[in-house]
């Protein structure tokens, strides 16, 4: 019988194996250990709503802090796990306390990949993960300051875009020859080109990051180029790095993520592993996948606490993620990565349309911009595997799950 789960890590999937747990009226005692002093909160409004002050961290919670006012709930804030116990059935945390368990969940979560050139520790140079980072960075937000951001992926953009709002000067610096390339095609990336620019930001693309350049807190930026971009402050997004250590020293199977299997459960029985930190099986796609998504997050969070409390459960969905950036919704399901054909459905002039991906004609993902219908009627198709005729598609008068053959 499982007495006790302990859940390292209070990020959005922790906040839902609680809620999870609680739901499916769990009997036994949960505790959960974060490392942050907040309750569980969601991050994609960090870059968006947050940093544009239109919301408090209290509205950023999963839960209201009244939720875990439960005496089977034992919530440890400011606490960091250092390490697992297998044998012992036990996690210890930086303070040397040892927390046992029947069944522990790792909701590790990730962290923003740092960049390793000079000036690197520069004051004013900064990465957007939590709310502490979000609120650092605002302290310095004020109209005509010069922002240069360097990544032009769904962080970088969206913080872009607020800081326009807010009559920032920003620059953006990207390595690659189109924002977003690593999960949207040309045309989409063109459109939200010519979106940035007409918002006044600036995109140096095929530009790589050479310095930060300053005595005590960053001036300017060097590139690759020759480029020197006066700074007010810096934002770096240019990706995470899954939170693996801990798992990896207990001898847990990693690679790119702990691995788990479609119930959410790890290579030991009393051990699962949720969220972002996670490389997880998706009989949709026919492989491994680590996600980086909310949606992915919570969906495992209810699998692995069903499983916990006896209920049978197997996690395979369609992949979909969101950005907001300026009056732009962009929201993408599936997985475009293997595709072999595009086809455009809309014209991007009038800001609502789809780019919808092919892989042996079959429909593999849609990115939809302020198309909330092409969005959610395209996952059915995704997950048949749907065979498509690229004209149909292309055809608006036929709705997109009459798609068919």
């Amino acid at each position: 019988m499982t007495e006790r789960v302990v859940i390292v890590g209070a990020g959005h999937a922790a906040g839902q194996i609680v809620a999870s747990l609680k739901q499916q009226q769990f009997a036994g005692r949960i505790v959960l250990v974060g490392d942050e002093p907040y309750f569980p909160y969601q991050r994609p409004p960090l870059s968006k709503k947050f940093l544009a002050g239109q919301m408090s961290a209290e509205r950023l919670y999963f839960k209201p802090a009244s939720f875990y006012d439960d005496d089977r709930i034992d919530v440890r804030l400011d606490t960091h796990v250092d390490s697992i116990e297998r044998n012992a059935k036990q996690v210890t945390t930086t303070e040397g306390e040892r927390i046992g368990y029947d069944k522990l969940i790792l909701a590790l979560g990730s962290r923003a990949r740092k960049v390793q050139v000079p000036g690197s520790e520069l004051a004013g140079v900064h990465y957007l993960r939590g709310i502490a980072d979000v609120e650092r960075i605002q302290a310095n937000l004020s109209k005509g300051k010069r922002l240069v951001i360097i990544g032009a992926g769904y962080i970088g953009l969206e913080v872009a875009a607020v800081c326009r709002e807010l009559g920032l000067d920003v620059t953006v610096i990207e390595m690659a020859d189109r924002v977003m390339s690593r999960v949207v095609s040309p045309h989409v990336s063109d459109f939200y080109q010519l979106e940035h620019n007409n918002h006044g930001v600036k995109l140096l693309l095929s530009t790589r990051l050479a310095a930060f350049q300053g005595k005590k807190r960053v001036k300017s930026v060097a590139t690759d180029n020759g480029h020197i971009i006066p700074a007010n402050l810096v934002v770096v997004g240019v990706g995470i790095v899954p939170n693996t250590e801990i798992a990896a020293a207990a001898g847990l199977d990693v690679d790119d993520g702990i691995i788990v299997d479609d119930q959410c459960q790890t290579s030991d029985p009393d051990v699962y592993a949720v969220g972002d930190c996670t490389s997880h099986p998706n009989s949709i796609y026919r492989r491994r996948l680590r996600l980086e998504s909310v949606h992915n997050a919570l969906e495992q969070a209810k699998t692995a606490a069903s499983n916990i409390c006896g209920i049978e459960a197997h996690y395979s969905q369609v992949p979909w993620f969101w950005s907001d950036q300026y009056d732009l919704k962009l929201q993408i399901a599936g997985l475009s990565a293997d595709y072999d054909e595009v086809v455009l459905r809309g014209e991007p002039a009038s800001r609502s349309f789809a780019c919808l991906y092919l892989k042996d004609g079959s429909l593999i993902a849609v990115d939809a911009i302020n198309s909330p219908h092409e969005f959610m009627q395209s996952k059915a198709l995704i997950a048949n595997h749907a065979v498509c005729d690229p004209e149909r598609l292309a055809d608006t008068t036929v709705a997109l799950k009459d798609q068919m053959q």
